[in-house]
């Protein structure tokens, strides 16, 4: 984890990498709560024997159930100690590239992209975030993650 004692040393990351997370399986349970919170009951996601006729030859998480980890990532890869107060602001660009088949390891890589004044004592930031599988050389999602933090 990459510790920032203030906004403006958080600033100055500009460019580089905040790392990766930890890896998380996905389980289908994972898969069945997030369909059961969203009314998403496809059966790709929650029907388990006829998965296994699938190209997938099992269920794979909903692409928005992947974006959701962000939040679980990023407090693993970095913090601001002074910070009161941060918000998940929204997403750029997300793209769903690959499939997440349940039983997969996922995790995030991110870079700080940009980091903007916010008043009052605060920042808007930018991180490019790249869901990475385990043992694939293709993403399973892209997108720009938006944050609000206050010192």
């Amino acid at each position: 984890m990459i510790t920032f004692d203030t906004l403006a040393a958080f600033r100055a990351h500009i460019g580089q990498s905040l790392g990766s997370s930890e890896w998380v399986t996905i389980t289908q349970e994972m898969v069945n709560d997030f369909a059961k919170a969203t009314g998403d009951n496809q059966w790709i996601h929650v029907n388990t024997d006829l998965a296994k006729l699938s190209p997938f030859k099992t269920t794979i998480a909903h692409g928005f159930l992947t974006l959701s980890l962000a939040p679980k990532f990023m407090y693993e890869m970095y913090q601001v100690q002074s910070v009161k107060m941060g918000l998940n602001y929204g997403t750029n660009k997300v793209r769903f590239t690959s499939p997440v088949p349940t039983g997969i390891q996922i995790r995030m890589h991110a870079i700080l992209k940009e980091v903007e004044d916010q008043q009052p004592n605060g920042v808007k930031s930018v991180i490019e975030a790249t869901f990475e599988l385990e043992g694939s050389t293709k993403p399973a999602c892209v997108a720009e993650l938006i944050t609000l933090m206050f010192e």
